[in-house]
């Protein structure tokens, strides 16, 4: 690590004990694990949207914020002596040079994808997770739904359990949008219910399809999110430009004036 690096960091870590201290500031020292824990979560997508907009300024000072978060939690570990920064640090360390015998050890690979198979294997043998049982043990339930069923599927598809091709994804997508159709017709409690597991089966068919089509898709979603966001609002704007009102517009004239910015863009 470069010199003004370490200096910085351990600056950093001194600054965070500081604010935990007798003489700190009182909204720290009232945080907890539980507490923070929106935090972190915020902090990494908001250093994700910095990278999606390709903003180093902001990528940087996101990552500082997040950087924030792992000594803060470092910092409550340490005061009720269970681990420190230097643990978190040592811990990551061992990992990566464990899991990485090509750069560390006399390994060799041929590609990423057998430095990826030596991974997990690897990490069955490692201590802890010699209980696991299911390809699927390990996957964190507190996952987001989209990035879960992502993880699933990668899982599953390991052993064999996978299409050979995308174009039976897209038959089995247009089955599942069949499926809801059926599911509208019906009515009660347990319509509903049916309706939900197969809209359900559709976006998990939705991300089969990204996966093979080596598509991210929570960021393609994100990246539909965006435009949609960017024409609404530019839509949002020339109306208001024009003394109208969105709310006393019927439906097939907000759709001509959102026609004309998808001609824009």
């Amino acid at each position: 690590m470069p010199a003004d690096a370490a200096f910085e960091f351990l600056r950093l870590i001194r600054i965070m004990s500081r604010l935990r201290g007798k003489k700190g500031c009182p909204w720290d020292r009232e945080q907890t694990h539980e507490s923070l824990l929106r935090c972190l979560i915020e902090e990494a997508y908001e250093f994700y949207e910095a990278v999606l907009e390709k903003d180093d300024r902001r990528m940087c000072e996101e990552l500082g914020d997040l950087l924030l978060q792992i000594v803060f939690h470092a910092q409550l570990a340490s005061e009720r002596r269970a681990f420190g920064m230097a643990g978190v640090c040592r811990s990551i360390s061992d990992k990566l040079v464990h899991r990485h015998p090509h750069v560390f050890g006399k390994i060799k690979v041929k590609d990423s994808d057998e430095v990826i198979s030596n991974w997990e294997k690897i990490k069955r043998n490692e201590k802890g997770n010699g209980g696991r049982v299911s390809v699927l043990d390990g996957i964190p339930k507190a996952f987001p739904a989209l990035l879960k069923a992502l993880k699933i599927q990668k899982r599953v598809a390991r052993v064999g359990f996978d299409w050979k091709r995308a174009r039976p994804i897209l038959d089995k997508i247009f089955e599942e949008i069949g499926e809801i159709r059926a599911e509208m017709k019906k009515r009660g409690r347990s319509a509903r219910e049916n309706l939900a597991l197969e809209i359900g089966d559709l976006l998990f068919a939705a991300v089969n399809l990204s996966r093979h089509l080596k598509v991210d898709p929570e960021e393609a979603l994100s990246l539909s999110n965006r435009k949609f966001e960017r024409r609404f609002r530019n839509m949002e704007a020339r109306i208001v430009s024009q003394g109208k009102s969105m709310k006393r517009m019927p439906l097939s004239v907000l759709d001509r004036y959102w026609e004309a910015e998808k001609l824009k863009s």
